[in-house]
């Protein structure tokens, strides 16, 4: 957390921080409204019943296919879906097991084929409470041409678990820039989001010097509340944001108060506390897993909206969530670097001892601390259960050593670090889907992790010298 101190006031902070709170719950507004209308095919909703099947299919110039039928076959049911203005299908079906989708070619437009005719028709494996999707190239056979993940807003494989997809069979067939770009961009945003819930993680550590393994249960929790919000209490997502991140808040202090600040006083070590902290992780993890169940949590159940851009489709979701990150994660720095209790914070974290003969309050400055990380962690675990479209019960366990990597990575104790280090994580753990199967995409993330703490033991932005 060690930064250029700034001796000005805080005072003329206040219409900026201000002004980015109004920019933060103007994207969310925006992230709540409604796609355009698609008349052809009614949007496939999942419950615990249904599972919805769906896909996007374009022409070889890019545009929208529309009125293409396709025949969805399996479990003793038949289900036939159409394309509608904008290129999107969805059928429901009601039993898990495999299903055969059937395209048929003489619905295409004029002039279109398959790009891949042996792919017609194609096997999915469905579960109940769940969306998959099946991707059927149009082109010239055998042309290379962009692949997108349901992550990127047109489902091209079936969702398996918090960030690990089942592609397609011609979705690894080769790697192309348009490939390259699309991975690029999936891991600039996963990045982003990663980096909302590792900063809290750094400064927790920073200020107290425990690394707390209980707070991928923070990440977990902000996605359950948008759910319960969302799902169960009808609200729009945009308030079920700011409120799971209230709760979230909420619950991190909550926690210093009735646990941490307890054991400090009475002088627990840090390995004890560390230990707690596993205990806490998964008492939380079983707690989620008996009240929600083990199957996917969807916070929102329509179909993502794609959006073009260049030789990148994201979803309005992804592009929304990363922009509110840059935001907070830009209010985050204004608080470090410009207000008077963001000063106390980096004091408390460069010499807790010094800091409290200095006349600042350590013990409020944690409380802060564990406050707003877990405040962070809950917005971040609204915007990945979207990336991810679903969340789970243990889904902050999934992604917790990718948060202890980009600490690690950046430099145990500095906010930037953990910035910079969760960018390099995102970025790499997608970009190595490339050429490694996704579901061992994260490893190679860890790896990179390994070599540069070979050369930079400190991390890219830590301190030789640092010790909390």
């Amino acid at each position: 957390m060690s930064a250029p101190g700034h001796t000005g006031r805080a005072a003329p902070t206040r219409p900026l921080v201000a002004g980015l709170a109004l920019a933060i719950l103007t994207l969310l507004a925006i992230l709540a409204m409604p796609g355009p209308a698609h008349a052809a095919t009614a949007p496939c909703q999942v419950d615990a019943s249904t599972a919805c099947i769906g896909g996007t299919i374009k022409t070889a110039a890019g545009e929208p296919a529309a009125g293409v039928v396709l025949t969805i076959e399996g479990e003793g049911q038949t289900v036939q879906a159409t394309s509608d203005a904008d290129g999107r299908w969805s059928a429901a079906v009601t039993a898990a097991g495999d299903y055969t989708i059937t395209l048929d070619t003489t619905t295409l437009p004029p002039g279109e084929t398959l790009r891949n005719p042996a792919a017609n028709p194609r096997t999915v494996s469905v579960t109940l409470n769940a969306q998959f999707g099946a991707l059927f190239p149009l082109g010239e056979p055998g042309a290379a041409g962009p692949t997108t993940s349901p992550t990127d807003g047109s489902t091209s494989g079936s969702t398996t678990g918090p960030g690990t997809t089942t592609p397609d069979d011609d979705s690894g067939s080769g790697i192309t820039a348009a490939r390259v770009w699309q991975q690029f961009a999936n891991g600039l945003i996963f990045g982003l989001l990663l980096a909302l819930a590792s900063v809290g993680l750094s400064l927790v550590y920073g200020t107290t010097g425990l690394s707390s393994f209980s707070h991928g249960e923070q990440v977990t929790l902000g996605a359950i509340l948008a759910y319960v919000f969302v799902q169960q209490l009808g609200q729009p997502l945009w308030l079920a944001t700011v409120l799971a991140v209230l709760v979230g808040a909420a619950s991190g202090w909550a926690q210093d108060w009735g646990i941490w600040h307890k054991l400090r006083k009475h002088h627990i070590g840090l390995t004890q506390q560390m230990i707690v902290t596993i205990g806490l992780s998964m008492v939380l993890q079983y707690l989620f897993q008996f009240l929600f169940g083990g199957g996917r949590l969807r916070i929102v159940t329509s179909n993502p909206v794609p959006v073009q851009i260049g030789p990148v489709v994201l979803s309005r979701e992804s592009i929304v969530s990363a922009v509110i990150s840059i935001v907070v994660l830009a209010c985050v720095s204004v608080f470090l670097i410009y207000t008077r209790t963001g000063r106390a914070t980096r004091a408390v974290s460069d010499n807790p001892a010094l800091a409290s003969a200095s006349g600042i309050g350590v013990e409020r400055i944690i409380r802060v601390v564990w406050t707003g990380s877990a405040g962070l962690a809950a917005l971040g675990g609204v915007f990945m259960g979207l990336y991810f479209q679903a969340t789970y019960w243990n889904m902050g366990g999934t992604v917790l050593l990718l948060m202890f990597a980009a600490v690690t990575l950046g430099g145990l104790g500095t906010a930037w670090g953990a910035l910079v280090g969760s960018m390099v994580i995102g970025v790499v753990a997608e970009m190595s889907s490339l050429v490694i199967p996704s579901d061992v995409k994260f490893a190679g993330a860890l790896f990179i992790l390994i070599l540069v703490l070979l050369v930079r033991p400190q991390g890219i932005l830590g301190r030789r010298d640092r010790i909390g």
